[in-house]
């Protein structure tokens, strides 16, 4: 077993011999070996240490991840001001705002002062250190253990890891990470700040400019950035929100490159990516462009459609949906995107050539025919299972069911039907009670009707009849397949639509009452069903599945020894690099590396939702007011282009180059490589970034909050 894990290891830090500069979300800490000479042939000048330092002060200690990991930030000054995406602001900034005057998504927010920075509703974490726990995890895992044993007595080990690192008091906590399919386990140690606020946003307009027609798209001008400042006791600990707290004094910030990039340059992007699949087979392949995306998309677009009927009505509406829309949108954009990326480069029948080349090798020598012999048949068998059950899965917990507000408010009361003494039931009364003001803020009845009787239509005709419940379809035959006349019956009975009504019952919570609520009852339905029914078929197909992908990333590893692999991304810390690099979508057709304000211009259409501008940012821009902001060719540049390694969860990672020095920020992925979380493809993966300079115009020049700007450190 020692052998694999340095096997392992040794392929983690690049020891490959063909290792591509431009693939990979790599771990900070095994920065060293090849992987640092391939860096360094592509530019770099910065050492390791001065990348990852668990001691001294290095780059990691200016990345931050956002909550639990939705998205990423860094700090940029030593006051604790901190940079991301407006998208990555976007649902806090919402709750913040109201219709009128402090309707900051409309309108931009500048506090002009740091007494007028508002309290944020998110935390950051610092990541502290990393380190290797494979064979405390591991010790005596055997490949005849169940998948419930081998997994129950992982989570006990992994419990205990991270109790050792759990500090309340300083905020300190350990999280371990499985990597490469539970081949290997890494514990990180973070240390979260609960106090942040924002500090400037600019208007929707420009943070979102472009919406869903540029959104994945490359040529792109958005100005997607927001800004918060991170908070601390007066001896810079981490402490919950107090007028007392005062600016964080980081122990390292990123200086601002003012000289911008051009093709070739080096190009680093740390961050914490979220999710990629890169060992999926093709049977996953095949079901997700044949079945589950399609599904997914379908039922995003019949949400947003009955979203923008709301949101069209005023002001106040379109405020209250603004996130949730947004949220629902991404990535119905994405589905379409991966389905059609993932078709067009027949990733499928790629998987299917790399399975038949493991399963060739795999067999041709006994003693590895008896280990990984039958990998790709557990693939088979698991597949079949999962592809019977998966849609079911999707539709009730994932896009339809669960998507209906009303009925997943009223799951939240669920604890109240525990036996529990009296005073228990009062206090978790009370504690619902407290949240209702900020359910019911950003809710609107009507509209949930309208999506409980789309997303029950849905259900019923794409979910095959004998895995719905039984008392579903009985309600079904009650009201003749009127999803309509079902939703307004159910919506005008229930508690769960209306403030007062949530409020009343909680001052006196019944049981009774409780579990005659119409929507309760249907959630009752859905979530038993799912949990007696479709979860119990779920788990036997990820038996097969989990012993299946383990062995198989260990095989392809063993199989191809001087070849670099990297884990898929899982919210931890990654590092990627490569260089800024335009690309050839297609025949004939060349994207150029960056975009300027020119471009902006060209897009702008008044009084379009999607492509409007402020007036002072119009005026500003066609007298090319850019001053020291312009590049040297006299150009605003706004976006750029990089052959950077990044998905969902990377949004707001700032771009570095060769000197440590902050060039932009992450926000987007290129349409034509939609397919990158499962397929890397070189020639056509590329990150979109903010050019940092055009985020200090908006800053400075057009929001006139040039205080900002001084306390950063600028670099020529």
């Amino acid at each position: 077993m020692k052998r694999i894990y340095l096997i392992l290891s040794l392929i983690i830090i690049g020891f490959g011999i063909d290792a591509k500069a431009d693939e990979g979300m790599w771990l900070p800490h095994l920065i060293q070996g090849q992987t640092y000479d391939e860096m360094v042939r592509l530019g770099v000048e910065l050492t390791p240490e001065q990348i990852y330092d668990v001691n001294n002060s290095s780059l990691k200690d200016a990345i931050v991840r956002l909550g639990r990991g939705f998205c990423t930030g860094e700090i940029i000054s030593s006051q604790g001001l901190m940079l991301t995406n407006h998208h990555c602001g976007f649902g806090s900034i919402q709750s913040l705002s109201s219709a009128g005057e402090k309707n900051y998504l409309e309108r931009g927010f500048w506090a002009k002062t740091k007494k007028e920075e508002l309290a944020a509703g998110f935390s950051v974490s610092f990541l502290k250190k990393i380190e290797d726990v494979t064979e405390e995890v591991t010790k005596g895992l055997t490949e005849g253990m169940t998948l419930s044993e081998r997994s129950a007595k992982i989570r006990e080990r992994s419990i205990a890891i991270q109790k050792r690192y759990n500090d309340e008091k300083a905020h300190l906590s350990g999280t371990v990470k499985s990597f490469f399919e539970g081949n290997n386990y890494y514990v990180f140690i973070y240390q979260t700040f609960p106090d942040v606020r924002l500090v400037g946003t600019p208007p929707q307009s420009l943070g979102k400019f472009g919406g869903e027609t540029d959104n994945w798209m490359w040529p792109r001008h958005t100005c997607d950035f927001s800004m918060f400042r991170v908070y601390a006791d007066k001896d810079n600990n981490p402490a919950e929100y107090s007028e007392d707290n005062v600016p964080y004094t980081p122990k390292h910030h990123l200086p601002i490159a003012m000289n911008g990039v051009k093709e070739g340059d080096f190009a680093m992007i740390f961050g914490y990516p979220g999710s990629t699949d890169r060992y999926l087979t093709s049977y996953g392949v095949n079901f997700a462009t044949e079945t589950e995306f399609p599904a997914r998309v379908k039922v995003r677009r019949n949400k947003l459609d009955i979203y923008e009927k709301y949101m069209s009505m005023n002001e106040a509406n379109k405020l209250m949906y603004a996130s949730k829309y947004a949220g629902v949108s991404n990535y119905w954009k994405n589905f379409m995107g991966q389905t059609r990326g993932l078709k067009r480069l027949d990733i499928a029948s790629r998987k299917k050539s790399e399975e038949q080349a493991f399963k060739k090798w795999a067999n041709a020598d006994p003693k590895r025919k008896a280990t990984y012999g039958n990998v790709i048949d557990l693939y088979e068998e698991g597949f079949k299972t999962l592809n019977q059950y998966k849609m079911s899965q999707v539709y009730l917990v994932e896009e339809a069911i669960i998507g209906i507000e009303g009925l997943l408010y009223s799951y939240r009361f669920s604890g109240l039907l525990d036996s529990m003494s009296d005073e228990d039931r009062a206090k978790m009364a009370a504690g619902l009670a407290s949240q209702v003001d900020g359910h019911y803020k950003d809710y609107i009845k009507d509209l949930d009707q309208e999506v409980c009787a789309a997303m029950l239509k849905h259900y019923y005709n794409d979910i095959p009849k004998d895995q719905q419940p039984a008392e579903f379809l009985k309600m079904v035959t009650k009201y003749k397949g009127d999803f309509d006349a079902m939703a307004a019956k159910i919506f005008k009975k229930s508690m769960f639509v209306d403030k007062e009504k949530t409020l009343a019952f909680l001052a006196k919570p019944k049981t009774k009452k409780l579990q005659k609520d119409p929507l309760f009852q249907l959630q009752d339905i859905f979530i038993g069903h799912y949990r007696s029914v479709i979860a119990p078929q779920i788990a036997s197909s990820y038996e097969s599945l989990a012993k299946a992908k383990r062995l198989y990333v260990k095989g392809l590893m063993e199989m191809n020894p001087n070849k670099a692999y990297a884990s898929d991304a899982n919210s931890t810390m990654r590092l990627t690099y490569g260089s800024v690099k335009d690309y050839y979508p297609a025949d004939a057709v060349h994207y150029n590396y960056f975009t300027t304000m020119d471009g902006v211009l060209e897009k702008y259409v008044p009084g379009d939702i999607e492509f409007d501008l402020p007036n002072r940012f119009v005026d500003l821009a066609k007298s090319r007011t850019y001053g020291k902001y312009a590049d040297k060719d006299g150009e605003l540049h706004v976006c750029f282009l990089s052959n950077n390694d990044i998905t969902g969860g990377n949004s707001g990672s700032p771009v570095i180059n060769s000197k440590g020095h902050l060039i932009g920020t992450a926000f987007d992925g290129n349409w034509e490589a939609m397919s990158g979380d499962i397929a890397f493809e070189p020639e056509l993966q590329r990150t979109i970034s903010v050019d940092i300079r055009y985020t200090l115009w908006v800053i400075d020049v057009y929001a006139q909050a040039g205080h900002l700007v001084d306390e950063m450190t600028l670099v020529k």
